[in-house]
């Protein structure tokens, strides 16, 4: 495994250079989405550690990107290349697994800058790496998500009703998404059924996800980057859900629409 993780790493400086050396004898500018992807996989797999017996470690569980893209077009570019499958987070967990640690725990998140800051080692992107302690305690004293009921009105999911306590649930299609290589990336908690309803052929996979925001004691649902988008029906009224955005706060009697399917959902508030 240390020799394969060497001969690889050994491969991507060679390429990583080789590529530096073609863009200042062609004077080609700045690095393409896709190059830059690799160099962000790579840079974080310096930071991988070894732990002894042939061992090694990823030291830290958050990770945080900033890529630089000056224009909504830019972002638009680099968002196609980041969250195409398999997506960002997956390739450094396979990365990570490949290098012969544990990823279970790593959380990557990405943000557009519209220009690098003074510190930074690179002109396209920066990763700042930590490691967070997750306060259990505090979330046992402020006690579980309130109880949230999901009855679907259109479309044909696995069950007609579903009633959680989670602070994220998931919606798509299909209860396993997976990727190429057949790797579970994601469970969908409330899954529609592949190809068995018209409604259900605009549920992409990984839909949307609610989640409890305890600090403001409330559901929200959040569009993850679907075909056919996410949208609430409150009191009558469309209420859209942006990609990418916080989410938007959810209310016992709305509407959740997901692609052409629909979900009624009912939050116990006492």
């Amino acid at each position: 495994m240390d020799i394969l993780r060497k001969a690889r790493k050994l491969e991507s400086t060679l390429a990583r250079t080789l590529d530096r050396a073609a863009q200042g004898w062609a004077n080609s500018g700045p690095r393409e989405p896709l190059e830059i992807l690799h160099a962000v996989i790579d840079s974080i797999e310096e930071r991988v550690e070894p732990a002894g017996r042939g061992r090694h470690v990823f030291p830290f569980n958050k990770i945080k990107l900033s890529v630089v893209a000056e224009s909504r077009d830019a972002r638009a570019r680099f968002a196609a290349v980041l969250d195409k499958d398999p997506p960002l987070q997956a390739r450094i967990e396979k990365r990570l697994r490949d290098a012969g640690c544990d990823p279970a725990d790593v959380r990557v998140t990405t943000v557009y800058v519209a220009r690098p800051e003074p510190h930074w080692t690179r002109p396209e992107f920066h990763i700042v790496f930590d490691r967070v302690v997750h306060q259990e305690a505090a979330t046992e004293e402020r006690g579980p998500a309130p109880g949230i009921k999901l009855t679907i009105v259109q479309g044909l999911a696995e069950k007609p009703t579903y009633t959680f306590a989670l602070p994220r649930i998931n919606l798509g299609r299909c209860v396993e998404v997976r990727d190429s290589l057949n790797r579970l990336i994601r469970t969908n908690h409330v899954a529609f059924v592949d190809g068995e309803h018209l409604s259900n052929h605009s549920v992409s996979r990984r839909h949307a996800h609610i989640e409890y925001a305890e600090a403001l004691r409330q559901y929200r649902i959040s569009d993850d980057r679907s075909a056919h988008g996410t949208a609430l029906v409150r009191n009558g009224r469309t209420i859209p859900v942006p990609a990418g955005s916080r989410g938007v706060r959810l209310r016992s009697g709305d509407e959740i629409i997901v692609g052409e399917a629909r979900a009624r959902i009912r939050i116990d508030e006492s």
